[in-house]
């Protein structure tokens, strides 16, 4: 997935402006004294993750992205996308592995088979 992805799925901008605020908020905190300018990097870190954490979505596969690294794959290793009690989805792959897919729901998993270029199958009946 070298190019750009029909869908970037992220979490909620909420999040991020949460994690500036914290930041904004520790500032004062941290000039009384230099032992407290770590304190610093916790909403920083939050910040980056949340910018970067998602999932993005072509037609050759998925790519997740975390704080550090990403994970890429292809849908021909995908078996299903289920999601769980919460509503969170997670891709199961053809050799049993499971990747939580970041920032996709149930909400908005038809968006991202779309944007695959993947059928969607009514479920077996029971």
């Amino acid at each position: 997935m070298s190019r750009k992805p029909v869908l970037a799925v992220r979490r909620s901008g909420a999040l991020f402006l949460a994690a500036l605020t914290a930041f904004v908020g520790t500032v004062p905190i941290a000039t009384v004294r230099w032992q407290f300018v770590p304190l610093l990097l916790i909403p920083l870190a939050i910040a980056i993750w949340t910018w970067r954490a998602g999932t993005d979505v072509d037609t050759e596969g998925l790519r997740v992205r975390a704080l550090i690294g990403s994970t890429t794959v292809p849908w021909s290793r995908v078996a299903e996308l289920a999601p769980d009690p919460r509503g969170r989805v997670s891709a199961l792959l053809t050799d049993g592995m499971m990747v939580p897919l970041t920032g996709v729901t149930t909400g908005n998993l038809a968006a991202v088979l779309k944007a695959g270029g993947q059928e969607v199958s009514p479920p077996a009946p029971d």
